[in-house]
């Protein structure tokens, strides 16, 4: 599935996941990291998958840097920054990806809901940010779950990140950033990893204050029509 998209980082399909007596639907959710090197062959391949939607979770000054090239596909493009300030911001902080993943759902419910909205607007639809691992990673998580998808599933999804990721790709990034916060115990992980441990503990997190991961959905906001449609968007076979 990663060799789907050229040009695209971490690219796979959400279906095929268990959800009580359904299974996710294969060709509506799809999810990856950068797409700024998707050149012809890449937009053929995203039109071939039929996607109507492009979910860009990254800031500001990212899609700056490396803007999508997707003008030829035709699909809606909708920005949800989610993140609040520089990205970078968490490699100087050194914070734990356990923080981020709080971070992102006490402080980004908002954007993390408007990602769920274009879910439900268009499919199929892609959802991605820089690497596809922790803001995407953490929203498809939370909308996995909130449609009922098991938790066993919505973890091994997230968790195939870290050997999707191209290693000579990986080992540039984390010199990198090396270079500029030596000092940093959380770079590695932050960089590279997606270890299922910090997802489950994430979603446990989740349903023991909100109640689930559907009612966290419904605290930020959306109503119950809409997760209901939510699961019928992405589950089949109940």
């Amino acid at each position: 599935m990663t060799d789907l998209v050229p040009g695209a980082v971490n690219f796979r399909d959400t279906g095929g996941l268990h959800a009580g007596s359904g299974v996710t639907r294969d060709g509506v959710l799809f999810r990856s990291g950068d797409l700024s090197r998707v050149r012809d062959a890449g937009i053929a391949a995203l039109r071939t998958l039929g996607i109507r939607r492009v979910i860009d979770l990254r800031a500001d000054d990212e899609v700056a840097r490396s803007p999508s090239t997707l003008r030829p596909l035709g699909a809606t493009v909708q920005h949800v920054p989610l993140f609040f300030g520089s990205v970078t911001s968490f490699f100087a902080n050194d914070v734990s990806l356990a923080e981020m993943y709080r971070h992102i759902v006490d402080d980004a419910g908002d954007a993390v809901v408007a990602a769920v909205r274009g879910v439900l607007a268009d499919q199929p639809v892609l959802v991605h940010c820089t690497v596809g691992k922790d803001r995407t990673g953490v929203t498809v998580a939370l909308m996995l779950a909130a449609a009922g998808v098991d938790t066993d599933d919505v973890v091994a999804d997230y968790a195939r990140t870290e050997r999707l990721l191209p290693a000579a790709g990986t080992a540039a990034a984390v010199a990198f950033l090396r270079a500029r916060h030596p000092q940093a115990k959380h770079l590695e992980e932050l960089a590279t990893r997606s270890p299922a441990p910090v997802m489950q503990d994430l979603l446990a997190d989740v349903t023991a204050r909100f109640g689930s991961p559907a009612d966290y959905l419904r605290a930020q906001g959306m109503s119950d029509d809409e997760v209901t449609e939510l699961r019928r968007v992405l589950i089949a076979g109940e």
